[in-house]
Formats: structure tokens, sequence, C-alpha cells
């Protein structure tokens, strides 16, 4: 794992595209074009933020990770993790999301949390009303079409709300977090 910097344009460039073609593939339209993606690149490289990036031995970007100060520095958010379509599942994602950890414990962060939109039914909480009952469908959730929800609960997140029809009716977005305290 290394920073994203300003100086390094190949890599800029290289993490807008995988960005941009890894949300388009499965998410919808997050980053509608690459010039969307490129302007969150770079919104990544300012001097509060974390930009991390997975470079294979020929300088080809893997996967890259951002971290947003919050809260005084006290918590952070996870945001975006991207891993290149080849390259999932071979522990990429999670390489970086613990490298993040460590880079928010030196920076005096105490909490990780991250949203993960469910645009698509890919979970219970999508496609119905939350309202009025929100944390008996949070105790039920149910993973349909791998979510990654899951993933994030491995590594020691875990759902600590949802904003109902964030993205829409019936799209929610769910929030997780983690404790950097040792």
């Amino acid at each position: 794992m290394c920073n994203l910097s300003p100086g390094k344009s190949i890599l800029i460039q290289q993490t807008a595209a995988l960005l941009f073609d890894s949300f388009k593939e499965h998410w919808g339209t997050a980053w509608a074009n690459l010039d969307i993606a490129l302007q969150e690149v770079q919104e990544s490289l300012e001097p509060d933020r974390i930009s991390r990036i997975a470079v294979d031995d020929n300088g080809t970007v893997l996967g890259w990770i951002g971290g947003i100060s919050q809260y005084n520095g006290n918590v952070w958010e996870l945001h975006p993790l991207v891993v290149h379509s080849n390259f999932r599942r071979q522990g990429i994602g999670r390489a970086l999301v613990l490298d993040l950890e460590d880079r928010v414990r030196e920076r005096g962060g105490i909490t990780l949390w991250v949203g993960t939109d469910d645009e698509d039914h890919m979970t219970s909480l999508s496609g119905v009303s939350l309202y009025p009952n929100v944390w008996e469908h949070i105790a039920k959730i149910r993973n349909l079409r791998n979510h990654p929800y899951e993933f994030y609960q491995k590594l020691g997140f875990v759902i600590v709300g949802v904003m109902p029809d964030a993205n829409g009716v019936g799209k929610p977005d769910i929030y997780m977090a983690k404790s950097l305290r040792n």
C-alpha cells in the first residue's frame, strides 16, 4: 500500500478509471463519467484526507481506499473502497481497509464508519418501507445478492443504523462503524 499524492499523475488517472469502471459495472451511476471520478480522486488528495492505493509490481493500481476526517478527527469515513474486478476476493480490499485503519489511528481517530448503499435490492432492507420499525428490519437483515455489508462485518464493522430512502424510495444507505481503540 502507498499514498496516492498529487505528484503521481499516472496513478491518479488509473485510480479515476478504476473508480469509474468499477462503479459503472456494479453500482449504477455513482460516478457518471470519468471526469467526475477524477474529481473524486483529486478531492481525496487534500491534506485532511487519506488516499491509499494497492499497486502491483508493474505499477498498475489494483485498488483504492479513501478516508475523510469528521468530528475533529475522532471519526473517519471510509470513502470510497474499490478493487479492480480481476483482483477481487484476493484480500486486496481487506488489506486496504486494515491499512486505512492504521493510518486513521496514527491521526488519532477512534471510529471508522462506512455507508453501504443498497440501490439495487441486494438486501432485505431495500424495496420495502423501513418505517416505523427501522430497528426490526435491521435486526432481520438478509443479504440477497452479495451486498458488501457482510464484507465489512467480517472486518469487525457493525450496523449502527440506516437512512431509509437515502437513494430514493426503498433504497436505503446502511451505516456501519468500527471502533479503532485497541
